[in-house]
């Protein structure tokens, strides 16, 4: 008895695995660049938040200072030792009324080939330094 001859079926069998497995790394690369998209996303809105928190932080010092040098005027400020790459901080405090002042805050922040910019505007009530907080004044009317 002879035994038939396998050499095409082990050849269909090679071809077909690397088939497989060139459709599996298709797939997966896709998952990866959509994991890759959304950690750099997640990775901007923090810097975004973190950029927002120092300038609120910044212009509410200003504001209670009460100098006024920097009041009118868009000021960078200087990020570079928050180790954020590509990122840009611009704040300007406008006064509203003796009581409130608005704060427009603008931050840039890049990472890879994408970009996050960031606007708003935000109302800080000015006090006097005796009080502890805004609306902790005593109504002077007496008894």
């Amino acid at each position: 008895m002879k035994t038939p001859n396998r050499n095409g079926f082990v050849l269909i069998l090679v071809v077909t695995a690397i088939a497989v497995i060139g459709i599996e790394m298709f797939a997966l690369a896709g998952v990866a660049n959509t994991m890759q998209f959304q950690s750099h996303t997640a990775y901007l809105r923090a810097c975004e938040r973190n950029l927002l928190g120092s300038g609120l932080a910044w212009a509410r010092q200003n504001v209670a200072d009460k100098t006024g040098e920097s009041f009118g005027r868009t000021i960078q400020l200087d990020v570079s030792e928050m180790n954020i790459r590509a990122s840009a901080l611009d704040v300007t405090i406008r006064v509203r009324s003796e009581k409130e002042v608005d704060v427009l805050v603008n931050t840039l922040c890049s990472r890879g080939r994408q970009t996050l910019r960031g606007k708003g505007q935000y109302r800080i009530e000015r006090y006097d330094k005796q009080e502890t907080a805004p609306g902790a004044r005593q109504d002077p009317a007496g008894d």
